[in-house]
């Protein structure tokens, strides 16, 4: 049984490729990681009973990783898929950043990538199969002001990925990194009207991107037909350049 853990898995995001992997046939059974919140894990679950389940797994934490992939282990015996989904950012200028705000940041994206795929590499070098797909951010390749600690988070998760890709090519794990752009995601809606109208005439399509849109991309890169690309970074992002 192919089995895909996801993080950041009660988000928009989280819940669209979760979805998407098993519409697909990236996986048989998917695991939402989820941290304080999981409403719409459980909203997923419900729409496919039996086949998705729900981890408690806070990405900072080393030991949640070990356990939730243990748990993971004992009922399916390997890990096939690891997307790791989960992030945040706290934007403001470096000159005044407080200290907390920095070190969170790369904790959340970038430290959690690092666990994750040292958690979950045991089970697919075992297995010689392994797909990992890292959501990134445009922020990575195009750091706007005020997001130094994001910024530098999500360049070093497309560093990490390209690293990881070569080490791990030749026993068939592959290791991707998407950069979505502006998508409708809990953090798209939270901005302010007038900041909404000045991302979107930055977008040559002259709108955000759907959760779906993201989650169809992943899906490619951790099924089957994608077995020949790994250490790419693929940009989702309506044409920015």
């Amino acid at each position: 049984m192919r089995a895909a853990l996801i993080t950041g898995g009660n988000g928009m995001l989280g819940c669209a490729i979760a979805r998407s992997l098993l519409e697909k046939s990236c996986a048989d059974h998917v695991w939402l990681g989820w941290h304080r919140r999981r409403e719409s894990a459980e909203q997923v679950a419900l729409e496919f009973p039996g086949r998705v389940h729900l981890v408690p797994l806070d990405v900072t934490d080393r030991a949640a990783w070990e356990a939730a992939v243990a748990q993971i282990l004992q009922i399916h015996g390997a890990i096939t898929g690891l997307v790791n989904n989960a992030g945040f950012h706290a934007d403001g200028l470096l000159a005044t950043m407080p200290v907390e705000s920095w070190t969170n940041i790369l904790r959340t994206n970038l430290d959690s990538v690092f666990h994750g795929c040292q958690a979950v590499l045991p089970s697919m070098i075992s297995t010689r199969y392994g797909r990992i797909v890292n959501v990134a951010s445009l922020s990575a390749l195009m750091a706007p002001a005020g997001q130094s600690n994001y910024a530098a988070a999500k360049a070093g998760v497309v560093a990490l990925t390209q690293s990881l890709a070569k080490e791990m090519a030749r026993l068939n794990i592959t290791v991707n990194a998407v950069c979505p752009g502006f998508i409708e995601t809990e953090a798209l809606s939270a901005m302010a009207p007038e900041h909404r109208r000045t991302a979107m005439a930055q977008v040559p399509m002259r709108r955000f991107g759907r959760p779906e849109e993201v989650a169809a991309a992943v899906a490619f890169l951790a099924g089957p037909d994608a077995s020949y690309i790994t250490g790419a970074t693929l940009k989702i992002d309506g044409g920015i350049l």
